[in-house]
């Protein structure tokens, strides 16, 4: 018997799935390392997905 295959993850709208980057301070360290904070997607807090939408049967749908 087959199983059921589980809905998809959808990408997130607001990231397009890169979810986290890497932004440069403009400066560096004095061991010569760049100043860096990573920045996550506040939509999907670093995930890179959002939930799949249910899908309401009846007739109010």
């Amino acid at each position: 018997m087959a199983q059921p295959t589980p809905p998809a993850r959808r990408i997130c709208p607001a990231c397009d799935g890169f979810a986290s980057a890497a932004v440069t301070l403009g400066g560096r360290e004095p061991r010569g390392h760049l100043r860096t904070i990573t920045a996550h997607c506040p939509a999907c807090q670093g995930t890179g997905t959002v939930p799949a939408r249910r899908v309401r049967e009846g007739a109010g749908a």
